[in-house]
C-alpha cells in the first residue's frame, strides 16, 4: 500500500479511504508479505485524483469509474451537469466579485475615517457593531 500511494502521490490514509469507499479494490494479502497492488490500481488512483482536480465529487468519479466501461453519452451527461454546477458557481463568484468592487470603491472615496462601508454593509439593517 506504501509503495502505491508513494507512486500516486498521495499518503497511505487516501489508499484506504478510497478502498472503504469501493473506489479501488483491496488485493488479497498473502500469509507473508505485502498486498500487491495491480498497475491498473494506480492508473485509477491517479485518474480520482485528476478527476477531484477537476472538481468531481467522489460520489461523482464514483460513477465515472462505472460508466468508463459503457456509453460516452452517459459520461457526457454527467460532465454536462458538472458543467451546469460550475457555470453556476462562476456565475455566484461574479456576483461576488462585483459586489466587493463597489464595496473597495466605497471604501476608497470614504472620508469618514469612523466608519467603514464594507463593515457597514455586513451588519443586519438596524443593528450596530460594537
Amino acid at each position: 500500500m506504501s509503495q502505491l500511494a508513494k507512486s500516486a502521490g498521495v499518503n497511505v490514509e487516501t489508499i484506504r479511504y478510497y478502498e472503504r469507499q469501493n473506489l479501488i479494490e483491496q488485493p488479497n494479502k498473502p500469509p507473508q508479505g505485502y498486498r500487491q497492488y495491480p498497475e491498473d490500481t494506480l492508473t485509477k488512483v491517479l485518474f480520482i485524483k485528476r478527476a477531484q482536480h477537476l472538481g468531481f465529487t467522489l460520489a461523482e468519479i464514483h460513477a465515472l469509474i462505472e460508466l468508463s466501461t459503457g456509453s460516452c453519452h452517459e459520461v457526457q451527461h454527467l460532465a454536462e451537469h458538472k458543467l451546469d454546477i460550475v457555470q453556476a458557481k462562476i456565475k455566484d463568484l461574479k456576483r461576488l466579485e462585483n459586489s466587493l468592487k463597489q464595496l473597495v470603491t466605497s471604501c476608497q472615496s470614504n472620508p469618514d475615517t469612523a466608519s467603514c462601508p464594507v463593515i457597514d454593509a455586513l451588519v443586519p439593517v438596524g443593528r450596530r457593531l460594537s
